[in-house]
């Protein structure tokens, strides 16, 4: 495909508009009840009344017309135009944005021709008034367009970008002003546009559009080579001036330490962009000899803080070798040069503010005094330009600073940005949260969490229906696929959040949480009525364990009418998960609930035989065995020791549940994992004990313990001792080598390195263990199980020996509950698959789906921490009913949602191409491995540009023919007299999507 967008003729974008308005109630997918109405607040920006001082930085979000359409319609009323200079032809490498976390990009000005982008600008010059006349947004037009030109005075002085600055501080006399002008009458007259009748509308429209600009240079560009720039503009153009600059101002050492504090450990600074830009002291001299020239020209001058940041490209995703860093990563530096050029120049000096803006933290940049304030990373990010609603909405009673900038507020904020864990990098995954899947042509709407969840649980589902307090109706739906909602409601690893689309928003939702809730308030309403109705098969199953696994592997068999029966030779019911972990961590009511439902299920052999083999369960006449004995002996920690104390870590926790604890005073645990964590927490709670150390050979961040498990530990006083090894533990003193990181090993962490001749001693009274668990091998050769590395199993977890099975950390080594659950799913529908068996099916539940679609709509784009555990419905986006992500973060509405509901989800997407330029947004965003550009049906503006892509899509090519390309070839189909497109396609699909654009979303097809 082409990376050309082509610009749209100004009649064709207004007859879109309202088409797509009437049949929809959407403008360039905005929904109508996403538009921003108020009369509230005026601010003042360079003497032009402005009803919010925010909207879209020089970049993708003002390129286009219809960009700059969809950042109005949601509350923008600043402009700043995206960058134009004389190189106006360029080739830009694509993908040139990525926006997973923080930004990224390697586009300079726009990639449209300097003519094209004076073009772009003046329709949607036009359009903005129209749009405001029509939806009644505001009493007048308060909007400012900001120009934005570069990069150098000899560039900026040729007649090319001098006549765009001249037509946009007076388009009077401009042939393509008129021209949009005429059409707009021409409109109006014949009757086409509500609400204006009368074709004097077109003469308030006026024709000065700009009268304000921001310079942009190159990194590197001389203070006296922007000074003399900015005098030129400020004299000969009589244009109010703000010059953008760089983040290194602060210099190589201040922005490594910020990062590192911060925790962007993956952001490689280049120290030559330090040195080579301007410095501080250089730029203050600038800028106080231009606030004294700006007097005496009479124009109002500032500065635009700030600029991307450059840095090295070691990602590999974008091209290039340098890329230029936006985002949240930013705000704590521009923020922080803000504070330190305002206290240079007494908070006399205007800023017009781009640096991590988002939500958050608008209103607090304003109350400092800054504005205008723009924004383009956090308009990268799903839900796109309908964020800047929120936003806006929350500054309509807020009164403009017109003093100098408050110095004590900004210091505050600027303090706060350094220490805000919303700037810090571990508040977000550093696991990719796309799913190991492609991208389908058609319904492709899916929830990651459920992927991500190891028995894809219907998260989305629950969730609605604890929102609603049809609590048992959730309980139902949870034990559908989990039987252990208690105890994954506190102690699930729950990987889900991680690939949750709202941590591409604020947080992720409490999903854990939200199970439990369900649990909690659903299992009495259940259990009370409950009877196991299955008709029994008189099918005998062993299940050897009563842990996770065995508990799981005995419900969904005895649901499903076998007769099951667990071992275990341990007195009471659970596992580790009973005998084990801390009751801290869970409480002994949780367990219970979970095992007395799944008592109905079963019966139980506690204390029985340890020496159970296959042959005494065969002569029970047990089928099928199910070994899910866990992983109950602790590695061996191989260290010289004398006679003091060294405690396996399962030793010392089920002594600990016991009571019976005797350590000293200080105890030191070996070991990064869960056990480690959960030994640490439960020492710290001993009787006399001082202090608690974990010792570990590598970093924190290398560390295999869940996150919240390791936050727990600190918050618990747990002292952490990283890169050091144990060598020795003799009269009290562990000695410990030192280590260093090396090379990534293969679990992906660093591997640790020995650093010669280099120790550290301390004195203790215990050592813990908690270094790993392995399975009882000789356990498992009672049942002909070798181990010979890994138990080999088919599909079903069925091992070599016929009708046994292996699940839990049995077979995985330590792991989690919820993937004990898993293995114990794959094991039921092994044996279901053995005995013919249908196993009864999930319950569906009825939503009103009218009301659902317009809830979930509201959700988008509206940005809401966690506050309390209960309302998390209100955050949930319900993305497999509706995902529309790569709708949402297309700065140029290249992806159109289109309603159709002859499929399975009631909107698909449409691409088109003529508006795209491939920037590579939409595939960051998508949670399929696919690009939404490439794989998505597409809508091509030409037979050129057709035959030069790949893309499945179609083009019109005369009045009742058009080309359609399938993975099966191309065909040529054409439009009978009834409107109906007729063509002989394998995938019928592809024909009714296609009748659908035709017949309801015509306004999307180009003419040549």
């Amino acid at each position: 495909m082409s990376d050309i967008m082509r610009p749209i003729k100004f009649e064709t974008l207004l007859n879109w508009i309202l088409a797509e308005h009437k049949n929809q109630q959407t403008i360039f997918g905005i929904p109508k009840n996403k538009f921003f109405k108020s009369d509230k607040t005026h601010f003042e920006i360079f003497d032009e009344k402005c009803a919010t001082p925010i909207g879209p930085a020089a970049g993708p979000h003002t390129q286009s017309t219809q960009n700059i359409v969809a950042a109005f319609l949601t509350g923008s009323r600043f402009f700043e135009l995206k960058t134009v200079q004389i190189l106006d032809k360029l080739e830009i490498e694509k993908p040139c944005i990525d926006a997973t976390d923080e930004g990224y990009n390697t586009e300079w000005s726009t990639e449209l021709t300097v003519q094209q982008a004076y073009e772009e600008y003046v329709k949607a010059w036009f359009l903005l008034h129209i749009l405001n006349e029509i939806f009644g947004l505001s009493k007048k037009s308060t909007f400012v367009f900001n120009m934005s030109v570069g990069y150098d005075l000899k560039g900026i002085k040729s007649p090319k970008i001098d006549k765009f600055i001249e037509n946009l501080k007076d388009a009077s006399g401009n042939s393509f002003f008129q021209k949009c002008k005429n059409e707009l009458k021409n409109a109006i007259q014949n009757g086409k546009i509500p609400k204006i009748s009368n074709t004097s509308f077109t003469e308030n429209i006026s024709s000065k559009i700009s009268n304000s600009i921001t310079l942009s240079t190159m990194h590197g560009c001389p203070p006296e080579d922007q000074e003399i720039i900015c005098k030129y503009l400020m004299h000969e153009k009589k244009l109010h001036t703000f010059v953008k600059l760089n983040p290194t101002l602060h210099g190589y050492e201040y922005v490594k330490n910020a990062f590192l504090k911060l925790g962007f450990k993956n952001i490689k600074l280049k120290e030559e962009s330090f040195t080579h830009d301007m410095q501080y002291d250089s730029a203050v001299q600038m800028l106080h000899n231009l606030q004294d020239f700006a007097k005496k020209c009479d124009v109002k001058f500032g500065v635009k803080l700030s600029n991307t940041l450059a840095v090295a490209n070691e990602k590999g995703y974008l091209p290039t070798d340098e890329m230029y860093m936006s985002g949240r990563a930013l705000f704590p530096l521009t923020i922080n040069l803000a504070e330190k050029l305002s206290t240079e120049f007494s908070g006399n000096l205007p800023i017009s503010y781009s640096g991590g803006a988002n939500y958050f933290n608008t209103e607090k940049i304003l109350e400092c005094g800054i504005q205008p304030i723009t924004m383009a990373t956090d308009l990268l990010k799903p839900g796109g330009y309908l964020r800047l609603k929120q936003i806006a909405e929350k500054l309509t009673n807020l009164h403009q600073n017109n003093e100098s900038i408050s110095l004590n507020k900004l210091n505050l904020l600027a303090n706060d940005a350094l220490e805000n864990s919303d700037y810090f990098k571990d508040i977000k995954p550093e696991k990719p949260m796309k799913i190991s899947q492609q991208l389908p042509l058609f319904d492709c709407f899916i929830a990651p969490c459920k992927i991500g969840c190891p028995i894809n649980q219907d998260i989305p589902e629950y969730i609605r229906l604890v929102g609603k307090k049809r609590f048992k109706e959730a309980f139902e739906l949870i034990i559908s696929k989990n039987p252990l909602p208690f105890i994954t409601g506190y102690i699930c690893d729950h990987n889900c959040t991680i690939k949750c689309v709202r941590n591409d928003y604020e947080e992720p939702i409490l999903i854990r949480e939200m199970k439990k809730i369900a649990a909690e308030n659903g299992y009495q309403k259940f259990i009370q009525n409950f009877q196991n109705t299955a008709v029994k098969n008189g099918v005998k199953i062993a299940v050897i364990g009563a842990g996770p696994a065995g508990l799981s592997s005995a419900y969904f068999l005895g649901k499903n009418g076998f007769d099951v029966t667990i071992f275990d030779k341990a007195e009471k019911i659970g596992g580790t998960v009973t005998n084990i972990i801390p009751e801290f961590r869970i409480p002994k009511i949780a367990i219970e609930n979970d095992v007395n439902f799944i008592r109905n299920f079963t019966k139980f052999e506690m204390n029985c035989n340890e020496n159970l083999n296959l042959e005494e369960l065969k002569s029970q006449n047990f089928k099928y065995v199910i070994l899910a004995i866990g992983t109950g002996k602790s590695r061996i920690l191989n260290i010289e020791t004398d006679q003091n104390k060294i405690i396996d870590a399962i030793t010392f926790l089920k002594n600990f549940k016991k009571s019976i604890i005797n350590l000293g005073k200080n105890v030191a645990i070996i070991g990064g994992g869960n056990s480690a964590m959960d030994a640490a927490r439960a020492a710290k709670k001993v009787k006399n004990i001082d202090s608690v150390y974990i010792v570990y050979r590598r970093t924190i961040s290398e560390m295999p313990a869940d996150k919240e498990e390791l936050d727990f530990a600190l918050q618990d006083g747990i002292e952490f001792k990283q890169l050091l090894d144990p060598i020795s533990f003799k009269n009290g003193i562990l000695k410990c080598q030192k280590m260093k990181l090396g090379k990534t090993d293969e679990s992906g962490r660093k591997k640790p390195i020995p650093i010669e001749d280099e120790f550290e001693v301390f004195a203790v009274d215990s050592v813990i263990s908690a270094i790993g668990e392995v399975v009882d091998s000789e356990f498992l050769k009672n049942f002909g199980i070798k181990i010979d590395g890994k138990i080999e199993v088919n599909e079903f977890n069925e091992t070599a020996v016929k009708n046994v099975f292996i699940g839990g950390d049995a077979f995985r080594g330590a792991s989690t509950v919820v993937k004990a659950i898993a293995d114990a799913q794959k094991i039921a529908n092994g044996i279901f698959q053995k005995e013919q068996i249908t196993k009864i099916d999930t319950k569906n539940y009825h939503f009103d789906h009218k009301k659902q679609f317009s809830e979930i709509e509201k959700k988008k784009g509206v940005l809401q921490k966690i506050s309390k555990k209960n309302n998390e419905s209100n955050r949930c986006l319900e993305c497999n009913f509706i995902c529309n992500k790569c709708v949402e973060v297309c700065p140029n509405r290249a992806n159109i949602q289109i309603y159709d509901d002859n499929f399975r989800d009631k909107n698909q997407i449409l691409h088109l191409d003529y508006l795209c330029n491939e920037c590579g947004n939409c595939t960051t965003f998508c949670p399929f491995d696919g690009a939404p550009y490439k794989d998505k049906f597409t809508l091509f503006g030409n037979e050129k540009d057709f035959g030069e892509s790949d893309n499945n899509g179609f083009v019109f090519t005369q009045k009742n023919t058009l080309k359609i390309r399938t993975n099966n070839g191309e065909f040529t189909a054409n439009i009978n007299e009834n409107g109906k497109i007729i063509a002989t396609l394998k995938d019928k699909n592809i024909l009714i999507f296609i009748n659908q654009v035709f017949n309801n979303y015509n306004y999307l097809i180009l003419g040549e």
